[in-house]
């Protein structure tokens, strides 16, 4: 199968958070008729890592079968393919698996690919991929860089703060105690905090991602809740402490998930950059030193207009292969 029409085989597929099932089958089949050994990994409710290897693997390209919601069918133009998962990550699984079929037909062995579900949501196939037994020595992890060798990428903290207060009639103020004025005092100070950098990784970022609360506009609201995503350049700890240290007491803090910032393998003569976003890497610490590489603008992926261009993509194919190629000797 040619690569484009792979492209539009995959993203025509949907795979939604939650919904792997039926992109697994298909890799599962490919790669058997490619000729590897390939395995399902159970994860949870069904859902299914993929794991094909040639040989004993000392390489492994892999990334993530799972989108962001909603489905976008494919289309394409002269420059680019479009689609949900166009970049994010079903051009990048396509890529890989043309890059192995060349690494087959020139006689390689000892590599590998392993595609994950629920890199989208909180990385359960990342963490259940990482019991495998391996001997990997190199983990090339495809992320849309833009044909860049990521140096390192950002971790990430998603935690909720949950305010509690006491209803009563709004004409009535002194008799209720408002959690949404809680919560608001609480943001303001998160907000202010003096977050720390790094000097590869910059700054920390953090986002707000959705405020609830209240009952109606005459009831003093008792309760309310933010829901917070960080992109982090230092230890989780250290963060959690400021946080912490900030709210000091006035809210109960929900830890959701984190990442660690992780440093990544940069090989001579490829342009680097640094990832702002978080990967499956943090959870893969079995499957030897990480590089983050893939084809694709991070700025594309879940929008409403995600694409990838064809010519990245072709270029991709060619660098995975040449990647495999020199890591195998080391």
């Amino acid at each position: 199968m040619k690569l484009f029409d792979l492209v539009k085989q995959l993203i025509q597929i949907e795979s939604i958070s939650g919904n792997e099932q039926q992109i697994a089958d298909f890799l599962f089949s490919n790669l058997k008729h490619l000729g590897f050994n390939v395995d399902f990994q159970e994860v949870c409710d069904g859902r299914k890592n993929v794991y094909a290897r040639h040989g004993d693997p000392q390489v492994v390209l892999s990334t993530h079968m799972d989108t962001v919601a909603p489905f976008i069918d494919f289309a394409k133009d002269k420059q680019f393919i479009y689609g949900r998962g166009s970049c994010d990550a079903k051009g990048i699984i396509a890529a890989q698996m043309k890059a192995a079929e060349q690494l087959l037909t020139g006689g390689y062995s000892n590599f590998g690919l392993l595609f994950v579900v629920d890199e989208e949501e909180i990385s359960r196939g990342a963490v259940e991929a990482n019991k495998i037994p391996n001997q990997c020595k190199y983990l090339i992890n495809g992320e849309p860089t833009g044909n860049k060798m990521a140096r390192g990428s950002k971790g990430s903290l998603r935690f909720k703060i949950i305010t509690k207060g006491k209803a009563a009639h709004s004409a009535y103020p002194e008799m209720g105690e408002s959690a949404i004025e809680k919560l608001l005092d609480i943001l303001n100070d998160i907000r202010n905090i003096n977050w720390p950098g790094h000097d590869i990784l910059g700054e920390t970022l953090i986002n707000i991602g959705t405020i609830r609360g209240g009952i109606q506009a005459n009831v003093i609201p008792p309760q309310a809740e933010a829901l917070f995503l960080l992109r982090i350049v230092t230890s989780v700890s250290e963060i959690k402490a400021l946080i912490e240290k900030a709210v000091n007491g006035r809210g109960q803090i929900e830890y959701l998930s984190d990442n660690e910032p992780v440093f990544t393998e940069a090989l001579d003569g490829y342009e680097t950059m640094v990832a702002a976003f978080t990967t499956d890497i943090p959870k893969l610490t079995n499957w030897g030193k990480p590089i983050l590489f893939g084809p694709g603008d991070i700025l594309d992926a879940h929008t409403d207009h995600e694409r990838i261009s064809k010519q990245q993509l072709l270029n991709a194919v060619d660098m995975y292969k040449k990647m495999v190629i020199k890591l195998l000797s080391f």
